[in-house]
């Protein structure tokens, strides 16, 4: 497959300049191309020369003129051409492969903490990957087969990165076993449901929240569990958290508010009348993200505005 394939597609999409088809290939999760302007431009005066599109610049008063390419019948025919032809086998192309093939150099303490930051990478991209579904960034949508077929390639994307995450759990559990299963209880959780609204109830953890990759492995789980609404207990926190200086809040909020989850904090009566946490409570509340409650049923109000 070549980047001219690509482009046709996208052109038969809508017309574009070449600034808007490199933005569309730097968002894609399919479209592999770096999108650099040599690649596209290149392309484009090659497709120009051979008919299969056409251009026109449009003159701006206060901005730089711009050419708009727009696919021809010629474009379409081969287009169609190449995607009725049989179809390539996919290509598993995974660096980490090859340096888990010679990690057997590596202590236990080393080989777990590649592991680990290979799951951490697998969560960040499929947390991103989720939320460019959510968004349906560069979906055309004309119609609803159109519709579908770009949501099952999401969904495609989606279960290949669930499927590692999963395989890096495998692994770790066969060459860890005793550390597999402290993992597991990291986390003491539990699924909830009011009014056919899903959220996420985290009772405790073994190591008390306070980084922004304890706020990614909170929206890795959320994704896990197809919801964006999380309850927080407040013996989930660390106590950074609610010391300003320390910004772990700020931190682990902003994670929150990025990737669109609605999350809770309960914390005791006795608790959020202390002088130091009512600002911040004060403060809190006020958004759309974030808030800290002194009981479930506040929350769960809350939830469901």
């Amino acid at each position: 497959m070549s980047i001219k394939s690509a482009i046709l597609g996208i052109l038969s999409w809508k017309p574009s300049t070449g600034y808007e088809l490199k933005k569309i290939f730097e968002d894609s999760s399919f479209m592999y191309w770096s999108g650099n302007n040599n690649q596209v431009y290149k392309a484009l005066i090659s497709m120009e020369d051979e008919e299969l599109v056409t251009s026109k610049v449009i003159h701006q008063d206060n901005s730089p003129s711009k050419k708009i390419y727009t696919i021809t019948e010629e474009g379409l025919k081969e287009l169609k051409e190449w995607v009725i032809s049989s179809p390539e086998a996919p290509e598993i192309k995974k660096t980490f492969l090859v340096q888990l093939a010679w990690s057997d150099m590596l202590s236990n303490q080393e080989l777990s903490e590649i592991l680990t930051k290979y799951e951490n990478e697998i969560k960040s991209q499929l947390i991103m990957q989720q939320e460019k579904y959510r968004r349906s960034i560069h979906s055309p949508n004309r119609n609803t087969r159109e519709s579908l077929i770009w949501e099952m390639i999401s969904e495609n994307i989606i279960s290949t990165y669930n499927n590692e995450l999963n395989w890096i759990r495998g692994t770790r559990q066969k060459l860890f076993e005793n550390e597999a299963a402290e993992e597991k209880d990291k986390m003491n959780y539990q699924m909830r449901e009011i009014e056919n609204k899903k959220y996420i109830e985290l009772i405790s953890t073994t190591e008390p929240l306070s980084t922004e990759n304890d706020a990614l492995n909170l929206v890795a789980l959320c994704w896990e569990h197809e919801t964006h609404v999380l309850m927080i207990h407040y013996a989930a926190l660390s106590e950074d958290f609610f010391k300003l200086k320390t910004k772990a809040a700020g931190n682990i909020i902003q994670k929150f508010i990025n990737y669109g989850i609605k999350a809770a904090v309960i914390i005791p009566q006795e608790t959020i009348q202390k002088g130091r946490f009512k600002e911040m409570v004060m403060e809190t509340n006020k958004g759309n993200h974030f808030r800290m409650y002194e009981s479930k049923e506040e929350a769960e109000k809350w939830f469901l505005n």
